[in-house]
């Protein structure tokens, strides 16, 4: 068994670190809000002292929030110490960020692959999500062991880091698509005076039978929003991933402006900020309430 490092452990990067650990590795694992990994350490992982620490271990996956903190944990200083080391780096973040890390790590003589993943925290703690790798191919065949604890199957999507961070971002803005598809249709036949739990059971066992659908409609169907398995803010924030994607090849994406305005709206309800982002639904039946007559 190998001595790994895993820097991130809100919901989804706690459940992969235990899969690693539940398969015998010496994870060392290191957060900013250092509670967070007490719950690891009492099922066997080590505690890292610092990022640095857990960089040193020789390979280190990472799964942060957003650019903004991989930029600042794996700033230069820090890679700058960690040549011959590789990094993992398994978050949805911009493709600019990914090349620019992509960069700094191939400066400083460190691997970098992009391994972001589609699931949720219970398919994560499963082991059974699908790992989106971009990256050399001899780096992605280094870490074909953990990616197999971790995941149901490796997606090879290119050479490139960045490559695997768009196609994660195309997946999510459908992802998004799918939501509000849900959620407007489930307004619509509920006003109708449709159940709308044989209304998704419609869906999905004729059409419509992805788990995005089953699940989310499940989800919308019993507003069972809470505990997010991911909240309506980084559904906003990937939402905002794809615009400038986008942007930057000139591709239109006629929906995300209105999608936006779902999100934002969502976010402008009291307590919506703990909610899944799911919860966009609630904008089509709120919409219809208020219109009612």
């Amino acid at each position: 068994m190998a001595e790994i490092g895993f820097i991130g452990l809100g919901t989804m990067g706690s459940a992969m670190a235990r899969r690693l650990v539940g398969a015998g590795h010496t994870v060392r694992v290191w957060n900013r809000n250092p509670d967070a990994a007490t719950p690891l350490v009492e099922a066997g992982a080590v505690r890292a002292s610092s990022a640095a620490d857990a960089l040193a271990s020789g390979i280190v996956f990472s799964m942060l929030a957003n650019d903004a903190a991989v930029e600042e944990v794996f700033s230069e200083d820090a890679v700058a110490g960690a040549s011959g080391s590789l990094h993992v780096n398994m978050a949805s973040i911009s493709p600019v960020t990914a090349r620019a890390l992509a960069v700094r790590h191939a400066a400083a003589g460190v691997g970098y692959v992009a391994a972001p993943v589609v699931g949720r925290p219970p398919v994560a703690a499963a082991g059974q999500l699908n790992i989106l790798a971009g990256g050399s191919d001899a780096d992605i065949d280094r870490l074909s062991e953990y990616f197999d604890v971790l995941g149901a199957r490796t997606w090879r999507i290119g050479t490139e880091p960045a490559q695997a961070n768009v196609a994660k971002i195309a997946v999510n803005f459908t992802i998004i698509h799918a939501i509000e598809a849900l959620g407007e249709s489930i307004a619509l036949v509920e006003n109708h005076g449709i159940d709308a739990a044989d209304f998704v059971e419609l869906l999905t066992s004729t059409l419509f039978g992805g788990v995005a659908y089953s699940g989310y409609g499940d989800i919308i169907v019993n507003r069972r929003y809470e505990p997010a398995g991911f909240t309506a803010r980084l559904g906003l924030k990937d939402l905002g991933l794809a615009e400038t994607a986008a942007e930057q090849v000139g591709v239109s994406l006629p929906t995300a402006s209105a999608l936006r305005s779902v999100f934002e709206q969502t976010l402008a309800e009291p307590g919506a900020e703990k909610l899944d982002w799911a919860a966009i639904a609630e904008i089509s039946r709120m919409s219809a309430s208020a219109s009612a007559p």
